[in-house]
């Protein structure tokens, strides 16, 4: 998982025409340790990069992380883990809705 932190980097990515998910993380809160542990291992047991993840850490790069919330008209929630696509969030969970199962169904809805 790539981590982003500034806003061209952002743009940079919003750019691309391949999906992606987006982990708005938080390094100072259990739940959201413990999701990006579940992110990570999804990443690990799955047999293509398709689509990527990229992590932005929320309290490092506030101002990074709420204008993503912003430019996907999204509530900001950390952890966060959103699919986006064409440039806009087609599927999103957050904090215990962050699972193996969940991400390989948001996925599934690509096709």
């Amino acid at each position: 998982m790539q981590e982003i932190s500034t806003q061209e980097e952002w743009n940079a990515l919003l750019q691309s025409d391949t999906p992606f998910f987006i982990f708005k993380h938080s390094t100072t809160c259990p739940i959201s340790s413990s999701a990006r542990t579940r992110v990570e291992s999804f990443i690990a047991q799955r047999d293509t990069d398709y689509p990527s993840f990229t992590l932005v850490k929320v309290i490092e790069s506030r101002p990074l992380s709420n204008a993503i919330a912003q430019q996907l008209d999204l509530t900001h929630q950390s952890p966060q883990l959103i699919l986006v696509n064409k440039s806009q969030s087609q599927w999103d969970a957050s904090h215990h809705w962050i699972t193996e199962s969940s991400i390989s169904e948001a996925i599934e809805a690509l096709t």
